[in-house]
């Protein structure tokens, strides 16, 4: 019983490892794709508007 709970949390390690990494490498290229620039500009005026 040991073994099979040591190496399904070992399993589980690195699939959350590796499942982390890959979110976080996709917001990445999210955030610095270049056609979602403009929408980032216009984003990061929208506090200094005074509508």
């Amino acid at each position: 019983m040991q073994t099979t709970y040591h190496w399904l949390a070992g399993f589980a390690q690195s699939v959350g490892l590796l499942y982390f990494v890959a979110v976080f490498l996709g917001v990445c290229v999210y955030a610095f794709w270049p056609k979602n620039r403009a929408r980032f500009e216009q984003a990061a005026l929208n506090p200094l508007r005074e509508d």
